[in-house]
């Protein structure tokens, strides 16, 4: 086993292809591998343009984009695992906001990155779509201000000027 094998050994779903799909919310099916450039500062992103969830309160389904960005520390969440994690949602109850924080915080618990940020592109239900956005940089790190730059991007910095009149 090379050294580089060495890194995969948590990961299971790679190449199986006798996978049980589970469309119940199953954050337990994530898996990571160890980042190999840990030195350099990189985006990794991922989009999913099938992403489905169902409203909590009708039980009618939402369909989404979501797009998730992330700089890895040590660990990376490893992509047919996430897959099978957002096809999780399936059919999962859960608001639209709810949808993009529980995810950005189950990837944060898994990975621990210096950076991440998740962004869903809901379609319309009703005349109106919500595209809710969630993001994280680590304490006391550059990270951390690099997080509150890309809220401004957002237009999300106006409450900050609210609150400081």
């Amino acid at each position: 086993m090379s050294s580089n094998d060495k890194d995969l050994t948590g990961i299971t779903l790679l190449g199986n292809h006798d996978i049980t799909y589970n469309y119940s919310y199953h954050p337990e099916i994530l898996e990571t591998f160890n980042n190999r450039h840990q030195e350099n500062d990189y985006w990794v992103k991922f989009n999913c343009p099938e992403f489905t969830s169902l409203c909590p309160i009708t039980g009618q389904p939402d369909f989404a984009t979501i797009y998730i960005s992330y700089i890895p520390d040590v660990k990376m969440v490893e992509s047919k695992s996430l897959k099978l994690y957002l096809l999780s949602f399936r059919n999962h109850g859960c608001f639209h906001e709810d949808v993009v924080n529980i995810i950005m915080k189950d990837l944060i618990h898994l990975m621990k990155p210096r950076y991440i940020e998740v962004w869903g592109k809901f379609l319309p239900r009703g005349g109106i779509s919500i595209d809710p956005y969630c993001n994280y940089g680590q304490a006391d790190t550059k990270f951390e201000k690099v997080a509150w730059h890309r809220m401004q991007e957002h237009d999300l910095h106006s409450l900050d000027k609210i609150d400081n009149r």
